[in-house]
């Protein structure tokens, strides 16, 4: 089974005032049908508009959302009741001396409110679950783990 997403990107060149500037605005929109249009630019470490997203953001956010949403499936199919799930996930991004980069790992911290105490050690070990089930997770070619911790 195949599934098609589709993204437009919109961008346009803003003239710097010095002409002889090679700096270009990285700011963009990305439009995806029937949501609220997305601004975008580069990190502020690579001269972006800090106020937006950027495609780094983007790609952890995308990571930390399909790791819950794969674990909160896979707890429902345990009998897991979640209450309330929370991260705080890094990522590390290494950039080459020839200015290419890219992600060489992605840590979730995975914080997971549930509410049978006899199922805390099950509710850990879903997470290594949720991580084979995720559709992102699957798609990088860097190791994203956990470091999960569960209440009651």
């Amino acid at each position: 089974m195949k599934h098609l997403f589709k993204a437009a990107l919109n961008w346009t060149s803003k003239k710097e005032e010095d002409s002889t500037s090679k700096i270009f605005s990285k700011t963009h929109q990305i439009k995806i049908e029937g949501k609220p249009v997305l601004d975008v630019s580069a990190a502020k470490a690579f001269k972006g508009d800090p106020t937006l997203y950027n495609p780094e953001d983007l790609l952890l956010s995308s990571l930390v959302s399909c790791h819950m949403m794969s674990y909160l499936y896979i707890c429902s199919q345990n009998g897991i009741e979640v209450l309330e799930y929370s991260d705080n996930a890094e990522a590390t991004l290494e950039v080459s001396p020839d200015g290419s980069g890219r992600f060489v790992e992605v840590k979730l911290f995975p914080t997971v409110k549930i509410s049978n105490p006899d199922q805390i050690e099950l509710a850990l070990e879903l997470h290594f679950k949720a991580n084979q089930l995720c559709f992102i997770a699957n798609s990088c070619n860097f190791p994203v783990s956990h470091e999960a911790s569960c209440e009651i």
